[in-house]
């Protein structure tokens, strides 16, 4: 069995014993490090083809967040971390690449947990992935991680503006029934709820939903090829809010104008984005 598969049996072992948004919780102060290492060429390749991109040099952007997920997962399923692991829903992400990073490179790996905070629908984890080259910071991230849970706030950190501009349409995207247990076995997420319906609907789905880092990464595939944002290895960072899960299977449109970009199935927004690019 694998370090990340581990970390996912110890994730539905110890979810059930956590409580989210109990009083004065406080995140684990340690770090997990990975030390310098080339990328393993099989999983970027496998990557780079289930998200679309043309090829595996330059990495993509959004690939050192993949590498990242197994440290993550290990801390966010330890003891000391106060949400349950099981069921988070990734909800926003900012990534910037200080350079462009390709497959040789031996990449240092650092990630923690930033803050916690609380949000309208329950409470929200950032977490932090620093990759680094011969010392030198050249890439990170911050994402949000949500817990649903009843809270008795009004409001507290929520998605961005209802009514975003509507972009115009680049194009159409299929996605089929198995996406999430694909794009699981390329990049090791295997959270229920993109598997299958029965494990969704555990968490309160209706169905299967769609990775939010898929998303991510198509939408900045899509954007080397023509949806009006740039070649990847010239995107040097990108934020993307996850407004609305994205039922598997569906069809979507992808949506881009200037730096915005935008997914979108009938009037329903489900990410929105925008990118910037070198020079």
């Amino acid at each position: 069995m694998t370090g990340l598969s581990l970390s996912l049996v110890r994730g539905a072992v110890t979810s059930p014993f956590k409580r989210a948004g109990r009083p004065g919780a406080t995140l684990p102060p340690g770090r997990e490090v990975l030390p310098p290492a080339r990328i393993a060429p099989g999983p970027l390749a496998a990557y780079s083809r289930i998200c679309g991109f043309a090829g595996a040099d330059p990495v993509p952007l959004t690939y050192p967040h993949v590498l990242g997920f197994p440290p993550a997962m290990r801390l966010m399923t330890g003891l000391g971390f106060p949400l349950p692991v099981l069921g988070l829903v990734h909800t926003w992400i900012e990534i910037t690449a200080h350079r462009t990073l390709r497959p040789a490179d031996e990449l240092g790996l650092t990630v923690y947990a930033g803050e916690l905070t609380p949000h309208r629908r329950g409470t929200e984890v950032t977490m932090v992935t620093e990759a680094r080259l011969a010392g030198e910071l050249v890439w990170e991230s911050r994402s949000g991680y949500l817990s649903r849970h009843a809270t008795g706030a009004a409001a507290g950190p929520s998605s961005p503006p209802d009514t975003p501009a509507e972009l115009p349409a680049v194009t159409e995207w299929r996605l089929p029934a198995d996406l999430g247990r694909r794009y699981g076995a390329a990049s090791g997420d295997r959270n229920p709820i993109h598997l299958h319906p029965l494990t969704a609907r555990l968490f309160g789905f209706p169905r299967h939903i769609a990775h939010g880092m898929w998303t991510v990464a198509r939408a900045l595939a899509e954007a080397g090829t023509g949806g009006g944002a740039g070649e990847p290895g010239r995107i040097r960072s990108v934020r993307a809010d996850f407004r609305a899960p994205v039922l598997l299977p569906s069809t979507v449109t992808y949506a881009a104008e200037g730096s915005a970009f935008q997914v979108r199935g009938g009037s329903r927004v489900h990410l929105t984005g925008s990118v910037s690019r070198e020079g």
